[in-house]
Parts: structure tokens; sequence; C-alpha cells
């Protein structure tokens, strides 16, 4: 038990660092000897949880959608009686730091993108692809399982439809552009429509 803890508190700590030097910094600019300085752990300690800098950039991508979905299915099972507005207001909450471009995994996707040519750096994108993609059909299929989403409702493909939108907001807020026509607010509206049908939104 004190061993978990231990991970878990020096995963956390590895995890805060990175962001914040990232913050800071950048990608291109954060180091692994950085990361060491700022949060006294030493080269072996953080090998033992990364084999090196892009993983450990992929770790800070997974830990958000992680913390995201913990949220949601909190929401999820606080409700006596299932409801779909809470959970899925988790969700939409998140969906603003798509569109900030100073937004640490925004940086961090646009950075491991730019190297997706190298064989280790595409496979922690991959992964990272495949567990979005994941964690969208699991909050579609918990919704489906409490009656709040139609079972018509196709998970796989609405899973990816979202996700693949998702990342269409982070490219746009790479490049800045200086009008846009379909806004998060208009990306929230859609989700809505498709997964509530019958709801009264205005998309």
């Amino acid at each position: 038990m004190k061993r978990e803890l231990k991970r878990e508190q020096t995963t956390k700590l590895l995890l805060d660092t990175t962001q914040a030097l990232i913050s800071e910094k950048g990608c291109s600019k954060t180091t692994l000897s950085d990361i060491m300085e700022r949060s006294g752990l030493s080269k072996g300690a953080i090998f033992h949880y990364v084999q090196g800098k892009d993983e450990l950039l992929a770790l800070v991508l997974e830990a958000r959608l992680e913390a995201i979905s913990a949220r949601f299915f909190d929401a999820v099972h606080q409700e006596d009686t299932p409801q779909f507005k809470a959970p899925m207001q988790e969700i939409t909450n998140s969906l603003s730091i798509l569109s900030d471009p100073s937004d640490v995994t925004n940086q961090i996707l646009m950075y491991l993108l730019s190297k997706s040519d190298q064989p280790a750096v595409s496979e922690v994108i991959q992964r990272f692809y495949e567990q979005a993609v994941s964690a969208s059909k699991q909050w579609i299929l918990a919704g489906q399982q409490h009656n709040v989403i139609p079972a018509a409702v196709n998970a796989d493909k609405t899973a990816e439809l979202f996700v693949l939108l998702s990342y269409g907001f982070r490219m746009r807020a790479a490049t800045a552009p200086q009008a846009i026509s379909f806004g998060i607010s208009d990306f929230s509206e859609l989700i809505i429509n498709i997964l509530q049908p019958n709801s009264n939104s205005k998309f």
C-alpha cells in the first residue's frame, strides 16, 4: 500500500513539474534535466516511469484524459436517478481547452505530431488517439446503459467523430485564425444533438 501511494505521489510530482515547465518554456525547450532539477527526482527515478521525454509528454496527455473521465463517472454515480446533464457538463466543460493554443496538452500534441516520423513518437501518438476514442466510447456506453442516450447511437463511430473534431479544434488553435464559424459552443451543441436527438438543441 505504501509503495502504491509513493508511486502515485511521484507520478503526480513528475506530471505537475512537466506541465509547469512546458507552460513556462514550451515543449522544445523543456529538458529532462530541467524536470530533474525542478522535481528533485533522479534520472533513474524518472526512467522508472518513462523511457524518455516524449513518453513523459504522452503521459501528461493521458493523465488529462483520465481526469476528465474520472469527473464524468463521478457525476454519473452521484445521481440517484441517472441523468444526462451533469455528466455531460463535465465533458463540455473540458472542451474549452481545445481552442486554447497555450494549453499544455495542445502544445504537447502539436510537438509530438511534429516528430511523428519517429517510430517511438508515432507509437505514443497512436496510443493516445486510441485511448481518447476508447474514453469517448465508454462515456457513450455509460449513457446508453443508464437509458439517457439512445441505443441507436453508434458508440464506435460517434466516439471517433468526437475525437476527430477535437483534434481539428486543437489544430485550428495552433494556426490562430482571425475568424471562425464553428466554435466550442457549437461543438457542445452538436454533441448534445447527436447523443440526445430529441433535445431542444439549437444546432
